[in-house]
């Protein structure tokens, strides 16, 4: 068998083998459900997470959070939950009297994820937090803390984790099978509406890098599988627009890791990208798009053949994956694949980001 048919034989049967250990895993679990408290009810929670829950397994919705009594009513009233089981930001807390719930998922502005993280593992409830996981290095080292003292598990929404595209490209990346790596890049932008929280810094804690450019940042980190060591960035916005008065549109950065593999990245509040490449001695393995809710679409450069690779449709999606992966850790007593270590690794990151782009430098990670 030739060299390169070997490697393609074998990166598919590892991408293989990755989903049917999920498939194990998931049918060998216990049979009880863990019940969710789902805090914030803004358009991410109710359009894309909510209605999810009925696709999984091994979680389901019995509580909601908000601050708006409206929402509360309406979607307490369109998935069945009681009364009992909604709380306002302001009674939180009662949700250590509810048995119910087992775990939140924390779906707030970026600032807001510390605090309410923190609550739910004193409450003894479990936490998955969306991404960003925090705001700063600090708040994502106090959260892990306060899971870590209260013995439940923190887990970070990273979602495309559980989309089977970028599952195999993980798999096809560090594998080597278009060669060694040698470049990634990795684009993720859209032009942003005015007038969102996401657009204020006291909530947002940043632009486009605190939102979609961690996209670009998670994706260099997940296909090498290793920590960068130094990273250089330019930011550029336009301070004319109102949009951007607090916040940065788009930042170029780019990370060396320390087997020597470069990242060109973008992050933009003002441009369409989303896709990564990653680039070997051999070939390219190219995502585009990469990580929408839907929709990816893989393509291989290997021997001088560029050829589309495909995948059946998976039995759940990502949402449902990611949803039903933090109960089975804690049905199972394993450990999530995207702990909180892992939100604080991007921040780390992130920090060094500002601070390059701010300074004008080459920024050592933790330095």
């Amino acid at each position: 068998m030739a060299t390169g048919s070997r490697r393609e034989l074998l990166g598919g049967l590892g991408a293989g083998m990755m989903l049917a250990g999920m498939a194990a895993r998931a049918a060998t679990a216990p049979s009880r459900k863990i019940g969710y408290a789902v805090v914030g009810l803004g358009s991410y929670a109710t359009r894309q997470i909510m209605p999810n829950f009925a696709g999984c397994d091994h979680a389901r919705l019995v509580a909601l959070v908000s601050g708006t009594p409206a929402k509360l009513e309406q979607y307490g009233a369109q998935y069945g939950i009681p009364a009992t089981h909604r709380y306002s930001y302001a009674d939180y807390d009662r949700i250590r009297d509810n048995p119910d719930i087992d775990a939140v998922y924390v779906v707030l502005p970026n600032s807001m994820h510390a605090e309410y993280s923190i609550r739910a593992a004193q409450a003894g409830k479990h936490v998955m937090c969306e991404k960003p996981m925090a705001v700063s290095v600090a708040e994502c080292e106090a959260m892990i803390a306060a899971c870590r003292k209260a013995g439940k598990k923190l887990m970070i929404g990273y979602r495309s984790r559980f989309e089977p595209y970028n599952r195999l490209a993980i798999d096809l990346a560090r594998g080597g099978h278009v060669g060694p790596t040698r470049f990634i890049t990795a684009e993720h932008g859209f032009p942003i509406r005015p007038n969102q929280w996401r657009l204020d810094r006291p909530l947002s804690g940043g632009g486009s890098m605190m939102d979609i450019g961690i996209y670009s940042l998670n994706a260099a980190r997940y296909l090498t599988g290793e920590e960068p060591v130094e990273v250089s960035a330019i930011e550029s916005t336009d301070r004319n627009d109102p949009r951007f008065r607090t916040v940065e549109d788009r930042l170029s950065f780019t990370l060396r890791f320390p087997s020597g593999i470069v990242a060109n990245c973008i992050s933009s509040y003002s441009s369409p990208h989303n896709g990564y490449r990653v680039i070997g001695t051999e070939g390219w393995i190219d995502m585009e798009p990469a990580t929408p809710y839907s929709g990816q679409t893989m393509t291989i450069r290997k021997d001088g053949v560029t050829a589309p690779r495909t995948l059946p449709s998976p039995a759940k999606n990502q949402f449902a994956g990611q949803l039903d992966h933090l109960a089975e850790c804690v049905l199972g007593g394993s450990t999530p694949i995207v702990t909180g270590e892992e939100g604080l690794a991007d921040l780390r990151v992130i920090e060094a980001i500002y601070r390059s782009a701010a300074e004008r430098t080459f920024v050592r990670i933790g330095a």
